[in-house]
């Protein structure tokens, strides 16, 4: 458990995502290449996505007031789950649908010079945005498998970005193999078929992504292993004899919310029972930075 920043990989997706979406519809229109458009909407989305996600961090360090006690955390689940849905419907949906009506009603595509120019260095801007965000991913995993990883993470914004820079970077490649099998074999359906594919591909990281976010927005809990690290911390304690129930929820990223039930020395009254409970939580907090929040109950 350690506080995490992963907004340098939002700013360099975001600025890559820009430049790519607008070279990509120029391609597009004049070659008349389904698969381009596809591509300028699927960047056009991701631009869209890192920007709500900008918005949701933004809005996730608010404080705390009156009516959010414990602040606007969860405020960046909720952006991330928005994220997933956009994905799905403007990303997925929209390329499958533009490469179906290209598949019925097939057009001959013109001179794909440029739309390879465009898709090499599109290939060239998401391969780098994907390294670094790849980096910052790697700084918040440790010893855990990718997919492992994915799953236990507690910040949607680092896997995130790390999904889209991925399919973006595996549709690309989908995109000039079509493309190029199109106007080779002389088979515009190819170039709409590569549009189904990356609209595809976008509805099945949407899901991934949407499962995710919804844990977290749902008030995912801190893991069985750290669970066990705060029972044996309590249990250092000399007036501590069980701890008999902890509930635990991700307010944010940073910010963990816990409440234990603990078993107290029989013989303790009130003030001492008071004094045990402020070194433990004291205790919790130092090792622990991202519990913010300690409520112990005695039993």
């Amino acid at each position: 458990m350690k506080p995490i920043n992963n907004q340098k990989s939002i700013y360099s997706a975001l600025i890559a995502n820009i430049l790519i979406a607008i070279t990509k519809f120029i391609a597009g229109f004049f070659t008349n290449s389904s698969s381009m458009i596809s591509e300028g909407i699927h960047s056009t989305v991701d631009t869209s996505n890192q920007l709500l996600i900008l918005y949701g961090i933004k809005q996730s360090k608010k404080k705390a007031d009156r009516h959010h006690p414990f602040g606007y955390g969860k405020e960046l689940y909720f952006w991330s789950f928005i994220v997933s849905i956009l994905i799905f419907s403007l990303g997925g949906a929209l390329s499958i649908y533009q490469g179906v009506t290209h598949i019925i009603h097939p057009l001959h595509m013109g001179n794909p010079l440029w739309n390879y120019v465009v898709l090499l260095l599109s290939l060239i801007f998401e391969g780098s945005s994907l390294i670094i965000a790849a980096k910052e991913f790697n700084k918040t995993r440790g010893e855990m498998s990718w997919w492992n990883a994915i799953v236990n993470s507690k910040d949607p914004t680092s896997f995130l970005v790390v999904f889209e820079d991925g399919a973006a970077v595996l549709g690309l490649l989908i995109v000039m193999l079509l493309m190029g099998l199109s106007h080779i074999l002389n088979i515009p359906e190819l170039d709409g078929l590569a549009s189904v594919l990356v609209g595809l591909l976008l509805v099945g990281a949407s899901f991934i992504l949407a499962r995710e976010s919804r844990s977290l927005l749902m008030g995912e809990g801190i893991a069985i292993e750290t669970q066990k690290k705060i029972s044996q911390l309590v249990l250092k304690d000399n007036a501590a004899l069980a701890v008999k129930n902890m509930l635990s929820t991700y307010q944010s990223p940073n910010e963990v919310i816990l409440m234990l039930v603990v078993d107290f020395e029989d013989n303790l009254d009130t003030e001492e029972i008071t004094a045990a409970i402020d070194r433990i939580t004291a205790s919790i907090k130092s090792t622990f930075p991202l519990v913010r929040f300690v409520f112990i109950q005695p039993s």
